[in-house]
C-alpha cells in the first residue's frame, strides 16, 4: 500500500495478509480464527476462495461452539477485537487447546489485564506471539468505512444526559473504531480536530480522541503529515440525506435491496433462479461494480446492456460446434471457468437492474423522487402543500414513502407549515399512527432547536443564497433526481477554503499547531480531512466523497467514516428508538 494514500480497503488488506502468515511466523497450513465483527472486516476485502488460497485449511468463528474442530498437528491464526468477550472465548479455546500453536492478533490496543489473563491461561504454552494489527473497522469502498454499530442515533441524544451510561458500550466502539482508522492510516491529526459544537457526543468523541493521542505515543508517527485535520460530525445535523430516494447503484441497491457486508438478498422477487437468491456486490471481488457504483440509474442500465453484449460475443466465440482439434478444446477448457465466472457475475447484475427497475415502476419512484428533491432542495411553500396532499391521498405512493414525503415536509416547514393536517393527511392515505408519530419525533431529534445551523442554507448569506440560486437557473440542474447536495459537502468546501466557522466547528483546545505567519487556525487548509459522523453516514454522502477526491487529486483528500451506513429504513428504525 502506498502509505501517502488514504484507503481503507488497502490499509486493511495489508493487515490480513500479514496476519494468515503470523506475520511470518506461522508458515503452512493453519486454520483461521475470527470473532463477529472480524468476520466482517475479513469478508468485506477477502473472499473465502482469495483467504484458503493462502494455506489457509479453514475458517471458524472463535465463538462457535458448534464447531467441533480437534486438528491438534494444525496451527491456529487469531484475528479478534481486544474486548472482553473476545478474551474470554480465548481464554476457554487455551484451557482445552485444539491447535498445537496460536498466533494471537487483535484489532486495537489490547489492555494490560485481558493481556495478564492470556498468560495465566497459557498453562500449556501454546500462544507462539501476541501482536496489535489497527483495523478495528469495515472498509466499505477505499473512502467509505464503517463501525457496522447500530442504535447510535440514541446514543448521540442521550450524551450529556443522565441517559448516556446505558449507551457507555456504543460510545466505545466508535472511540475504538476512530482510533483504529487513525492507527491504521498512520495519521495524527496535526491540523487539528473539530466538532460539530451542537453535538454533545460528536464534542465527547473529538475530546477522547485528543485526550488517548496525547496520552500514548503509538498515535505520533515518525514521518509527520502537517496537514490531516479530523472533523467529528452528527448525523442529526443532517436528516434529510438518508430520508431521500437514491438513484445511484450501490446507494440504490442499499436502499431497496439492503446491503449488507455487501450481501445483497434477491430471494423471493420475481424470477430469481435459486443461485442469484443470494449475490454478493463488492468492489474489491467484482471489477464491474468497481467502476459502476457511484454511476447513476440511466448509465448503469445502458453498461450492464454493454456487459452483457461483450459476454455474448466472448461465448460465440468459444461456441462448443467450434471445436475442431485438441487445441481448440484445450483452449475452451482454459477459458471455461472464466467463462462460468462471467456467467453468474453477468447474469447478477441484470438480475439486480432488473428488481431495481420493477420497484422504480411499482412503488412510482421516478415520480416521489422528484418532489422528495423539489422539497429538500426548494423553499415553495404553497406548491409544496398541494402536491403533498396529492401524495398522501394516492393509492400509487406506497406508505413507506407518504411516511418519507410527509418528514421532509415537516423538516423543511416546521414552523410555518400546518403539521397537524399533515398528520391527518398521512392517517387518511393510510400511514399507521405509530410511523405518523415519527413526525414528533423526528422534529425533537433533529428539528431547528436540535440540529446544528446550515441544513437548508441558513448559515449562508443572502449573497451566496443569490449566487447559488443565479448558477442553478443559468445551469440547469442536469438531473432533477440529483440537485440534493448532502450538508456533509458544504462543511468540506467550507474547510477548503478556510471559511469553516469556529462558531459552529471549534477545535479542541490544544489539538493543533498556530499557524506561524499569525492565521488563525481555520485558515490553514489542510491536504487530507479524515471524517467521521456518529449516527452513521449514508451512500450518497460517499458518493460525493467519492466524486470529491476524483476532482481534487493532488490537491485535498477526505476519507468519510462513520457509525453505520443507513438507508431509509435504519435510519427510521433508530430514530424510533430516541423516543424509548
Amino acid at each position: 500500500m502506498n502509505s501517502d494514500e488514504l484507503n481503507g480497503i488497502e490499509a486493511i488488506r495489508t493487515y490480513i495478509d500479514r496476519v494468515v502468515s503470523g506475520d511470518g511466523k506461522c508458515r503452512g497450513m493453519k486454520v483461521l480464527l475470527l470473532d463477529a465483527s472480524t468476520t466482517q472486516i475479513v469478508s468485506c476485502v477477502y473472499s473465502q476462495t482469495e483467504i484458503l488460497n493462502q494455506e489457509v485449511y479453514l475458517v471458524a468463528r472463535l465463538d462457535d461452539n458448534k464447531q467441533h474442530i480437534n486438528q491438534s498437528h494444525l496451527k491456529a491464526v487469531c484475528l479478534v477485537r481486544p474486548t472482553e468477550a473476545s478474551v474470554s472465548a480465548l481464554v476457554k479455546e487455551l484451557q482445552s487447546p485444539r491447535f498445537a500453536e496460536y498466533h494471537l492478533f487483535f484489532t486495537g490496543i489490547l489492555s494490560s489485564g485481558l493481556l495478564r489473563l492470556l498468560a495465566e491461561n497459557d498453562t500449556s504454552e501454546r500462544v507462539q506471539q501476541v501482536q496489535e494489527f489497527y483495523g478495528d473497522f469495515v472498509p466499505i469502498n477505499e473512502d467509505l468505512l464503517t463501525m457496522q454499530c447500530r442504535n447510535t442515533l440514541a446514543m448521540c441524544v442521550a450524551a450529556g444526559t443522565s441517559w448516556a451510561p446505558q449507551y457507555a458500550h456504543l460510545y466505545e466502539r466508535n472511540v475504538k473504531g476512530l482510533q483504529g482508522i487513525l492507527l491504521s492510516l498512520k495519521r495524527q491529526p496535526i491540523a487539528g480536530i473539530r466538532f460539530a459544537k451542537h453535538s454533545a457526543c460528536a464534542e465527547e468523541l473529538a475530546r477522547d480522541i485528543h485526550d488517548a493521542i496525547e496520552a500514548d505515543e503509538i498515535f505520533h508517527f515518525r514521518k509527520k503529515r502537517r496537514g490531516t485535520l479530523l472533523l467529528v460530525l452528527d448525523r442529526r445535523d443532517d436528516p434529510v440525506t438518508p430520508l431521500l430516494s437514491q438513484w445511484t447503484y450501490q446507494a440504490m441497491v442499499h436502499e431497496l435491496l439492503g446491503l449488507n457486508n455487501h450481501r445483497v438478498i434477491l430471494k423471493g422477487a420475481p424470477n430469481i433462479t435459486e443461485d442469484l437468491e443470494e449475490v454478493v456486490l463488492s468492489s474489491g471481488q467484482d471489477k464491474f461494480f468497481a467502476a459502476n457504483r457511484h454511476k447513476n440509474f440511466g448509465e448503469l442500465g445502458e453498461n450492464i446492456q454493454e456487459l452483457l453484449q461483450n459476454y455474448q460475443k466472448q461465448t460465440a466465440q468459444h461456441n462448443t460446434s467450434n471445436l475442431n482439434t485438441i487445441e481448440d478444446m484445450q483452449a475452451f477448457m482454459d477459458k471455461f471457468p472464466e467463462l462460468r465466472s462471467q456467467s453468474h457475475n453477468v447474469s447478477k447484475h441484470v438480475a439486480i437492474m432488473g428488481e431495481l427497475a420493477r420497484l422504480v415502476d411499482v412503488c412510482s419512484l421516478m415520480d416521489v423522487s422528484q418532489f422528495e428533491q423539489e422539497l429538500a432542495c426548494a423553499d415553495d411553500h404553497t406548491a409544496h402543500w398541494r402536491e403533498l396532499m396529492e401524495k398522501l391521498g394516492s393509492p400509487r405512493v406506497k406508505i413507506p414513502d407518504k411516511l418519507r414525503l410527509g418528514l421532509l415536509y415537516a423538516l423543511r416547514y416546521e414552523t410555518s407549515g400546518n403539521l397537524h393536517m399533515v398528520q391527518q393527511a398521512m392517517k387518511k392515505g393510510g400511514v399507521p399512527p405509530d410511523m405518523v408519530e415519527l413526525i414528533n419525533v423526528m422534529l425533537r431529534y433533529a428539528g431547528t432547536k436540535s440540529r446544528g445551523p446550515g441544513l437548508y442554507g441558513e448559515n449562508h448569506t443572502a449573497l451566496a443564497k443569490m449566487t447559488k440560486s443565479f448558477m442553478t437557473s443559468v445551469q440547469g440542474v442536469s438531473n432533477v433526481y440529483a440537485q440534493h447536495v448532502p450538508l456533509l459537502m458544504d462543511t468540506i468546501n467550507a474547510v477548503t477554503k478556510g471559511k469553516l466557522r469556529t462558531d459552529t466547528h471549534p477545535f479542541v483546545g490544544g489539538s493543533f499547531a498556530r499557524p506561524s505567519n499569525g492565521a488563525p487556525p481555520e485558515a490553514v487548509v489542510p491536504n487530507e480531512i479524515l471524517v467521521y459522523m456518529v449516527g452513521g453516514v449514508t451512500y450518497e454522502e460517499g458518493t460525493k466523497i467519492s466524486e470529491f477526491n476524483e476532482a481534487n487529486k493532488g490537491k485535498v483528500q477526505v476519507i468519510l467514516g462513520g457509525s453505520t451506513v443507513h438507508n431509509s429504513t435504519s435510519f427510521l428504525e433508530e430514530l424510533k428508538a430516541t423516543a424509548l
